[in-house]
């Protein structure tokens, strides 16, 4: 069985060692990002939920530039909302400055009612460069 290749930001926030995860594998010639919330250096969510949102894609930002990788090369995003109706502009307004030009990765948005304190949450695969693998 083969080891994971885990890929961490340089700048590690406490919810990885709090809750044992990585921040993103890289397998097969992709990148599968963990979940990215708007969590402050010090572990705690940043209560703003606009600035909460700006910053869990910071955060997905990071981890990506750790591999090599941007948002161009994201191929599918999932998004957790405990909010959706009320968030969902919030959300687009952020997305429309950090995700680039057409055609737009695959993206599917679920409603929660628990995101440990958090109302937002991002998840990513991206494919790797060549040579980023």
């Amino acid at each position: 069985m083969s080891q994971r290749d885990a890929v961490f930001p340089a700048r590690r926030h406490d919810l990885y060692r709090q809750h044992r995860y990585s921040p993103a594998i890289r397998s097969g010639g992709f990148l599968f990002v963990s979940g990215q919330v708007g969590v402050r250096e010090d572990g705690t969510p940043e209560p703003d939920f606009a600035a909460q949102v700006r910053l869990a894609f910071a955060n997905l930002a990071e981890v990506l530039a750790a591999a090599g990788c941007d948002f161009d090369d994201i191929v599918d995003v999932t998004t957790f909302h405990t909010d959706p109706e009320h968030q969902f502009d919030a959300i687009q307004a952020v997305r429309a400055e950090v995700m680039g030009a057409q055609p737009y990765p695959n993206w599917t948005a679920i409603g929660v009612n628990w995101l440990a304190g958090f109302d937002f949450e991002i998840k990513a695969i991206a494919r790797l460069r060549d040579g980023a693998a």
